[in-house]
């Protein structure tokens, strides 16, 4: 009897194997951000390639031969940077517009977080301007890890209403502010 492996989705794929993935780059590459680009990273090249994959019992070692390929590229690219020297300026053309924009955007966020509820205010101060640690604070104010995770995102999400009713954001394929547009004058928040 003939078994049909059902069609090879990146749904199914990245759901079976990215905690997987993540883990296995945590043991190659020490900087957690590192490990998020690279994992993004692995997601597109996955997208790109998986109809490439004859057979559905080889899609793990393909990940993983994938996997270690990128790893190798990223440690290959930061020798060459290093050996290379400093970044020029020229390839930076991006900071100083995103450092602008979160300028303008900084003097008008804390009025806005002061309008929230004092609970999501408090959490909203203090991970995303104060940057502290979304577990850490878990454990200080006494609730579980996710229940903070929830909280916060709550929070973000009440922000943004607030902020919107104010400004215009245009945003990039992330969700990423890359704009900001005051809608009209009647806005005492900033």
């Amino acid at each position: 009897m003939n078994v049909v492996n059902p069609p090879l989705t990146l749904e199914s794929v990245w759901a079976r194997y990215q905690q997987a993935l993540k883990a296995f780059l945590h043991s190659k590459v020490s900087n957690p951000d590192d490990v998020d680009d690279l994992l993004q990273e692995i997601l597109i090249k996955t997208y790109q390639s998986l109809s490439t994959v004859k057979e559905a019992e080889s899609i793990k070692s393909w990940l993983f031969q994938l996997a270690n390929r990128t790893i190798i590229d990223f440690y290959r690219k930061r020798a060459k940077q290093q050996r290379d020297g400093a970044l020029q300026a020229d390839e930076l053309w991006f900071a100083e517009e995103e450092a602008s924009l979160e300028q303008q955007m900084a003097t008008c966020i804390q009025p806005f977080v002061e309008a929230l509820p004092s609970e999501q205010a408090q959490l909203l101060d203090a991970v995303d301007l104060k940057g502290e640690s979304q577990k850490l604070l878990a454990q200080k104010v006494g609730v579980s890890y996710s229940t903070l995770k929830s909280r916060v995102q709550k929070g973000r999400m009440e922000l943004r209403k607030l902020f919107e009713e104010c400004c215009t954001l245009e945003l990039d394929q992330h969700g990423n502010p890359i704009d900001c547009e005051i809608k009209s004058d009647s806005c005492t928040r900033c």
